[in-house]
C-alpha cells in the first residue's frame, strides 16, 4: 500500500466512524435500542457509498471486508459511553461535518479511479458524502438536512470543485484531499456561525402568491 491509499484508507476509516456514531446518537435521540440505533449507524456510513458504486457499476465497497461492520459496532460502543458527551448538538454537528468531507474525499477519488470525467466524480462525491444522512434523517423519521437551506450538498459542491481546481495544479492526492475536506468543513462552520443558507424557493412562491391574491382583491373592488 502506498502512501496515497494509506491516506484514503485512514481517511475512509475516520469517515466511516464520524458518521456512524452521528447515526447512532440521532437514533438515539428517538429512543431506539441498540440493534435499531447500530442499524442506522451502518446505514449513514455506507449508504452514499453504496450508491455511488451501484451508479458506478462497481462491487459494493462494504462487501468486499467486514470491517465496515466492525467500525459501525465500535462506534456503537463509543457512543454508549460516552453518551454525556455526545448528547450535545454542536458534537453531533462535529461529527456529521468530519464524515461529510472525508465521504466527498472518497466518493470523488474513488470515482477518478475508475476513469470517470471529473464532473461525475464531483457528483458522486456529493452522493456519497450527502445521501447516507438523508437514510439516516429518513430512517428517524426527520426532515433530511440535503432538502433544506443549511448549506450541506453546496459544501460537498464547492468541496469538488476545489479538489478540480487543484488536479488541475497537478497537487498530490492528499493535498486534494485535506484541501476539498477543509473546504466543506469551512462552509458548514461558517454556513452556522453567520447564518449563511440558500435562497427558500418556498418563500419566492408565497409571497407571488400574495401579491397575486392581492391584485385580484384590487381588480374586484
Amino acid at each position: 500500500m502506498d502512501y496515497e491509499q494509506a491516506f484514503l484508507f485512514i481517511i475512509e476509516v475516520i469517515g466511516t466512524v464520524a458518521f456512524a456514531i452521528s447515526g447512532i446518537r440521532m437514533a438515539a435521540a428517538k429512543n431506539f435500542d441498540w440493534f435499531g440505533a447500530y442499524t442506522v449507524g451502518l446505514v449513514t456510513a455506507i449508504g452514499g457509498g453504496t450508491l455511488r458504486d451501484i451508479l458506478l457499476d462497481i462491487p459494493v465497497f462494504w462487501m468486499q471486508t467486514w470491517w465496515y461492520l466492525a467500525v459501525t459496532a465500535m462506534s456503537l460502543i463509543v457512543v454508549i459511553v460516552f453518551r454525556r458527551i455526545l448528547v450535545h448538538t454542536r458534537v453531533l454537528f462535529i461529527f456529521d461535518t468530519i464524515g461529510l468531507a472525508l465521504f466527498v474525499v472518497i466518493g470523488i477519488q474513488k470515482t477518478l479511479d475508475t476513469d470517470y470525467p471529473l464532473w461525475v466524480a464531483i457528483i458522486m462525491g456529493i452522493i456519497t458524502g450527502a445521501i447516507g444522512g438523508v437514510i439516516r434523517d429518513i430512517l428517524i423519521n426527520s426532515e433530511p438536512l440535503l432538502f433544506k437551506k443549511d448549506l450541506y450538498a453546496t459544501a460537498c459542491l464547492a468541496g469538488g470543485l476545489v479538489y478540480g481546481a487543484l488536479i488541475c495544479c497537478h497537487a498530490s492526492v492528499p493535498v486534494q484531499g485535506i484541501a476539498c475536506a477543509a473546504t466543506v468543513i469551512a462552509m458548514r462552520v461558517l454556513a452556522v456561525q453567520y447564518g449563511w443558507s440558500l435562497p427558500v424557493l418556498g418563500d419566492v412562491y408565497c409571497t407571488d402568491g400574495v401579491n397575486q391574491n392581492q391584485s385580484t382583491e384590487n381588480k374586484r373592488k
